[in-house]
């Protein structure tokens, strides 16, 4: 029973939160990153509203790593989204049986561990733009959002998901 108790457990908080996965250029030396801007023609995939949102955050948190927005940058951000309806499916089937001689019965019972969600996948590409365009690093984030969220609740959100994402930068 213990054990059930554990799985069910981590089920429930392995299908909340948010998923971060990171890559980048294992040859790049992430020191001579100071200074850093926006691609112009950025398609963010969000609104606008949510997309000066994340600047924001991102911004501030960039700033606090020292590094600092500028007009003649050392690489450039490129922020990509989508949105992706009832992702997580996940239920828990609970089973009886038992025998008696050659006689066999089962019953199974689902539980949905979440109702429908609205999960969004958010791509960070950090690229050197003088070196040709070179990608030297990369987050993607997969996490659940309320799309009537206010928007002090969405501000929230997208620094909690800035802090995660870059929690992963520079990689050690």
């Amino acid at each position: 029973m213990k054990a059930f108790r554990f799985i069910l457990l981590a089920l429930i908080v392995t299908s909340c939160g948010t998923v971060v996965n990171y890559d980048y250029e294992e040859s790049t030396d992430f020191t001579k990153y100071k200074t850093y801007n926006y691609f112009d023609d950025m398609q963010t995939g969000l609104s606008q509203l949510d997309t000066k949102r994340i600047i924001r955050a991102i911004d501030a948190k960039l700033s606090t790593m020292g590094l600092t927005r500028s007009d003649n940058p050392d690489f450039f951000i490129d922020i990509q989204s989508q949105d992706i309806q009832n992702r997580n499916n996940s239920n828990i089937g609970v089973g009886a049986g038992g025998t008696g001689g050659n006689v066999g019965g089962g019953v199974s019972v689902g539980f949905p561990l979440s109702s429908n969600q609205n999960t969004r996948e958010l791509v960070v590409d950090f690229v050197d733009k003088k070196q040709n365009e070179r990608l030297f690093w990369q987050a993607v984030s997969e996490s659940t959002y309320k799309p009537k969220a206010s928007p002090e609740k969405r501000e929230e959100a997208f620094v909690k998901l800035v802090e995660k994402i870059f929690s992963g930068y520079p990689p050690k």
